[in-house]
């Protein structure tokens, strides 16, 4: 038998296999079965089975429900009359596994594991305007008695070609469908994974829930905070119960007041300059209650302690905000005017930025900018391009004078360029604050915790100490207390 020669200094190479190979592998497994329900872009995933051989094993029917009339027969109708979403991809997955299960005898294929794979997509469209985006998803068994598990995701095509689309439509299919068989056990690898033969520049992966009895471990903030972390998506916005949200479902139209920051923990401060904010917010023209929506932001750069991204530190803050039933957006966004451009891809209302004086200092700083062509000038374009305001929370310095919009120090170079967006009312200062929280800061907090001292409670809003207490979050031990 011949021996495979290893030389000195060879590094080790992970073999990812190939499309055909992933294919082949189901094809070939005999309890693996299950249906293929492909709308808008062709069949592109179940091609790859039909191609590498071995598939009347595995593929019990393979369709296309382009025609509307013809899907909504098969799938219902849906009630925003909406083809390409979550609800109609869920309908298509649940209908598609029922339908196997009735015509198949269990007594007949007791050890089948019965799959659906659907997607319900649209591409690029003919005046190469909308990229195009699909809801793609598979709902399958590990063991032929065990419930369903569920694996749903939302992508965006960023290709500008109908049929380079349909091929990693297709690609992206078959990565789905090997990895919730083969690496259920790993998700943040299943994850990764997805984009095994496909470069980020193809698609971006923007929204991914895990559900069943594989999954019951698997906390979707986390799986969030992958997509980010692993440059799938720029940005994920799950909701006070922690379910991944689709951004595009959740900002259309909406006035948007944005919140950035640690929250490590969430403090009085943070709430005082949310409620406040929101108040003057909502005395802008045009802006309401019913259609405005407060985002609390965290950058990875405030997610990162010693440059890796601490996970547990992440779930503990998104958890408090959670409880105080805020919504929360984790994105990549270094500069507040790639937050800004982010929303107006989803909306054309209102938008505010609640921060304080330190943040408001850090955007007039010029090294920030100089990756742009234009420099500053360019970047307060897009900050400030849709009537964008500031709703400035004042600091307390160490001498004890309060800090406003009136007496902020920013760079020589740049004083006269922030008396300009001042003077025209882009920064409004949030007056009817309270000023015993102007000394509270939440690495103090911290600190007190993790020394077992007494008295930080009263700096967090109400309910907050308990959780923190309750679920011993930022290293809290009862046993510490002094």
């Amino acid at each position: 038998m011949e021996t495979a020669i290893k030389l000195k200094g060879d590094k080790v190479i992970q073999q990812i296999p190939s499309i055909k190979d992933k294919a082949l592998r189901i094809n070939l497994n005999e309890n693996i079965y299950g249906t293929f329900a492909e709308i808008g872009a062709g069949q592109e995933t179940v091609r790859h089975f039909f191609r590498s051989g071995g598939s009347s094993g595995t593929i019990a029917k393979a369709m296309s429900a382009y025609d509307k009339d013809f899907s909504d027969a098969i799938y219902g109708v849906e009630d925003d009359g909406r083809y390409v979403t979550e609800s109609r991809l869920k309908k298509m997955l649940t209908f598609e596994g029922k339908l196997i299960e009735r015509r198949l005898s269990r007594e007949k294929h007791p050890n089948k594991i019965f799959f659906s794979y659907a997607n319900t997509v649209a591409t690029i469209d003919f005046a190469k305007q909308f990229k195009g985006h699909g809801w793609v998803g598979i709902r399958y068994q590990i063991e032929p008695d065990e419930d369903y598990n569920e694996i749903i995701l939302h992508i965006r095509f960023k290709e500008t070609d109908a049929r380079l689309q349909q091929e990693t439509l297709g690609i992206l299919g078959v990565n789905l469908i090997y990895g919730a068989f083969y690496k259920y056990n790993d998700p943040k690898k299943l994850l990764r994974y997805l984009y095994d033969h496909l470069d980020k520049d193809q698609l971006e992966i923007d929204t991914i829930n895990f559900s069943g009895p594989r999954f019951a471990n698997v906390d979707n903030r986390l799986m969030s905070l992958q997509l980010v972390k692993n440059g799938m998506t720029d940005a994920v916005i799950f909701n006070p119960d922690g379910i991944n949200i689709l951004p595009a479902a959740i900002l259309y139209k909406k006035n948007i007041l944005a919140l950035r920051g640690s929250f490590r923990p969430v403090t009085k401060v943070n709430m005082d300059m949310y409620e406040k904010s929101l108040n003057m917010f909502l005395q802008e023209s045009k802006v309401s209650k019913e259609n405005t929506l407060v985002i609390f932001e965290i950058t990875l750069s405030n997610l990162r302690t010693d440059g890796e991204i601490d996970e547990r530190d992440f779930m503990d803050r998104a958890e408090l905000l959670c409880s105080l039933g805020q919504t929360v957006m984790i994105s990549n966004f270094q500069e507040y005017y790639k937050v800004v451009e982010y929303f107006s891809n989803y909306t054309k209302a209102r938008m505010g930025l609640a921060m304080g004086v330190n943040n408001l200092v850090d955007v007039f700083d010029e090294k920030y900018y100089r990756h742009l062509s234009g420099g500053i000038l360019e970047a307060f374009g897009k900050l400030f391009y849709r009537d964008l305001k500031v709703f400035l929370y004042p600091m307390i310095d160490d001498n004890g004078d309060i800090i406003t919009s009136e007496n902020l120090k920013v760079h020589p170079r740049m004083k006269e360029l922030y008396k300009f967006f001042a003077y025209n009312g882009k920064v409004i200062d949030i007056v009817d604050y309270e000023k015993d929280n102007l000394k509270i800061f939440s690495r103090q907090i911290l600190k007190m915790i993790s020394k077992g001292e007494r008295g930080w409670e009263n700096m967090l809003p109400k309910g907050i100490a308990e959780i923190i207490k309750e679920h011993q979050l930022f290293g809290f031990l009862p046993t510490k207390l002094i």
